[in-house]
């Protein structure tokens, strides 16, 4: 098994574990619910892709690979005991860069309760501790202002902004770049973020 892999991390009613296959109605009822707030940010191909959409399983099975490989961490998010939504660390590279980025989703109904800095911070945690990266990235859409909402609470550097990034839904869209270092959260992100909430409180 990779480094780190498989884990289950926690912080109060907030639970990262693996994805499985048996979420797959959960899941995509929370997709099919969502699709309006979740499709217009989602990175799509410009390329026609052959054959017909993966099932759940096969998506699961992918991305079951990618982290037995140590490419990637997909984790379920949830929230009292059910499943809200998805964090993926991806595009993990090892060597002189080690680095990753994260991916995230939340249903609507449960947006705006800290779950999602939350979930970020523990994964960020678990990429520095176990996993042993450096460096984790966040690429947020301009016009995303709920996901800017989240880099702002947890304090990530905001590194500018890349032009024409990634492709979605039909068109190359800019996205903004925010970071954070191993050295700039000596006792994890996780704790920055909750003593920056309870100054706010």
């Amino acid at each position: 098994m990779a480094a780190g892999w498989p884990v289950v991390l926690r912080d109060g009613e907030v639970v990262l574990r693996p994805l499985r296959r048996s979420d797959g109605r959960a899941w995509l009822g929370l997709r099919v619910r969502n699709a309006a707030w979740l499709e217009r940010w989602e990175a799509t191909s410009p390329e026609p892709v052959p054959g017909a959409p993966p099932t759940f399983g096969q998506f699961v099975r992918a991305l079951g690979q990618q982290a037995r490989a140590g490419s990637a961490l997909p984790f379920a998010v949830e929230y009292r005991g059910d499943l809200v939504g998805q964090l993926t660390v991806a595009t993990i590279v090892r060597g002189s860069l080690c680095s990753a980025s994260i991916g995230y989703w939340v249903s609507e109904h449960v947006a705006g309760r800290g779950i999602t800095p939350t979930a970020v911070a523990l994964a960020v945690d678990h990429c520095f501790g176990p996993v042993g990266l450096h460096r984790v990235e966040v690429n947020i859409r301009p016009e995303n202002h709920a996901s800017l909402r989240v880099v702002e609470k947890l304090g990530l550097r905001d590194e500018g902004l890349r032009e024409r990034y990634l492709h979605i839904q039909g068109e190359w869209c800019d996205h903004r770049t925010f970071a954070v270092t191993a050295e700039e959260v000596p006792d994890g992100l996780l704790a920055r973020y909750r003593a920056a909430r309870d100054a706010s409180a």
